[in-house]
């Protein structure tokens, strides 16, 4: 008897049936009062129109523009790099030569992209990462959720116990109102990011083994051959292969590429003023020194040094503009993905939702005569539902952070504890939330199913948020 095929739920239908659901939500809190964080003027909530969801999509890629034309930009970049053979030769040379410790390439790789989350946010920025990763470990003998979960669980990992993250810890301290003091703020952050990461390394080194050793993937035979197909036969490792002086020019670049896009994501300006100093001369690429870059400087620098690999590594270089085309397309879909989750967050400003929700809650959090670790605990709770309406770090921050931290000072509590709630809260969201671009993003680009990386992460998800909120329930009493 013939199996029935299971069909599975596209990425782009969950995040139709989320932004739907917003549009739903805004009906039932239609002329509810909130108050407009930059003009201090009440508003009311406004039901979504037809035209209002219809006109979503459109206004969410406006919204993430500048995420998107970075997106493109570094699909230029690799499809010039991927076409010069660099990339492939190198992942083979690689796998050869870690043969029997692919596993500590796992650690070692999630706890970089860790160190990139709690220092400046790494999220968007990890997208070009998803598929290299994924085709890496394939050829390592794992399989493309190796690869995404080292990306996403690396850098979110660091998210969640983000230390001098300008976009979550930053913007939470800006907005306070209050002192904070960041020593305490920063041993709190370590600790979440440090626990989190180790946490998040053994379940994927666990999974990794097994599949290592050939007892299954959570992906489908049908899945697993579509990947190969899309990573271009970088999963099948040839031996005795090695890098010509091309190619190996071609690497330092790439590898030089992100290094920079690091060093300029970077906040040196708050962190050290002679570093950024000694920066400053780098303005003369985007107009933005190091330090100071946003995603279109970021864009640029990766199309600049993909032009640059392929006028050294391509041995016909009239192909290169059909590489940059190529690139381009084939982040299409992906971008697609960003556009439509960002539309649901785009909703919820146009209609004032987002605001009255986080508004709302945390005043009645706030409001309630409660003991100092049941207040930690209903705080985390509610941080986290919020998250699934606001995932923006900075956007949450700036809406909670001024209502919270004056009350939890004047009650006697730790206002640094509270202040890490929001950004452990909302780390933790975004490591599934479907209205984070850079997760739909950048499994799409590895070809893992949304769903299937939510049923395979269960199990570690519950354990890093319950573990999470434990930390910061104890913290809030002890500090207290």
């Amino acid at each position: 008897m013939k199996q029935k095929k299971r069909r599975q739920i596209s990425t782009f239908a969950i995040l139709i049936c989320v932004l739907l659901l917003v549009a739903a939500a805004t009906w039932l809190a239609q002329g509810k009062s909130y108050t407009d964080p930059e003009t201090g003027e009440t508003m009311e909530v406004v039901g979504a129109s037809l035209s209002d969801i219809l006109m979503a999509p459109i206004n969410g890629w406006h919204d993430a523009g500048d995420v998107i034309a970075f997106v493109f930009c570094l699909g230029a970049f690799l499809s010039i790099v991927t076409a010069t053979g660099a990339l492939k030769t190198g992942i083979h040379v690689l796998v050869q030569k870690l043969h029997g410790k692919e596993l500590a390439l796992i650690w070692i790789l999630m706890f970089v992209f860790s160190v990139g989350g709690t220092t400046f946010g790494m999220g968007e920025e990890s997208v070009g990462f998803y598929i290299l990763l994924a085709a890496t470990m394939m050829a390592a003998g794992f399989d493309p959720l190796v690869g995404a979960a080292t990306v996403l669980l690396g850098a979110g990992s660091g998210v969640l116990g983000s230390t001098i993250n300008p976009f979550a810890t930053g913007a939470a301290v800006a907005s306070a109102g209050v002192d904070v003091n960041m020593g305490v703020l920063y041993a709190l952050g370590a600790i979440l990011w440090l626990v989190t990461f180790c946490i998040a390394a053994l379940f994927v080194t666990r999974y990794a083994k097994r599949v290592q050793a050939g007892k299954g993937s959570v992906l489908t035979a049908e899945q697993l051959s579509a990947c190969r197909a899309a990573y271009g036969g970088s999963t099948e490792i040839e031996k005795d292969v090695r890098l010509t002086g091309r190619q190996k020019i071609v690497l330092v670049i790439f590898g030089l590429s992100f290094v920079i896009m690091i060093l300029g994501f970077i906040p040196w300006q708050e962190l050290s003023a002679p570093m950024f100093r000694a920066l400053g001369w780098t303005g003369f690429l985007t107009g933005n020194p190091l330090g100071q870059w946003w995603f279109d400087d970021a864009g640029t620098w990766f199309l600049l040094m993909g032009v640059l690999a392929g006028l050294i590594g391509l041995e016909d270089r009239s192909r290169l503009m059909g590489c940059v085309v190529s690139g381009f397309g084939d982040m299409i879909s992906v971008n697609l993905v960003i556009a439509l989750a960002r539309a649901a967050t785009v909703l919820m400003d146009v209609s004032g939702l987002g605001t009255w929700l986080v508004e709302s809650s945390v005043t009645a959090l706030s409001s309630s005569a409660l003991p100092a670790a049941v207040f930690g605990a209903l705080d985390y709770l509610l941080h986290v539902g919020l998250s699934f309406l606001v995932p923006s770090s900075s956007g949450l921050a700036g809406l909670s952070s001024p209502i919270v931290s004056p009350v939890v000072r004047g009650m006697g509590w730790s206002v640094e504890t509270s202040i890490m709630t929001t950004v452990a809260a909302n780390g933790f969201v975004n490591l599934f939330t479907p209205t984070c671009g850079f997760i739909m993003g950048g499994l799409a680009l590895a070809r893992v199913p949304y769903e299937t990386w939510l049923k395979w992460a269960a199990k570690l998800l519950a354990a890093i948020g319950v573990l999470t909120g434990l930390i910061l329930t104890a913290a809030m009493l002890v500090l207290s």
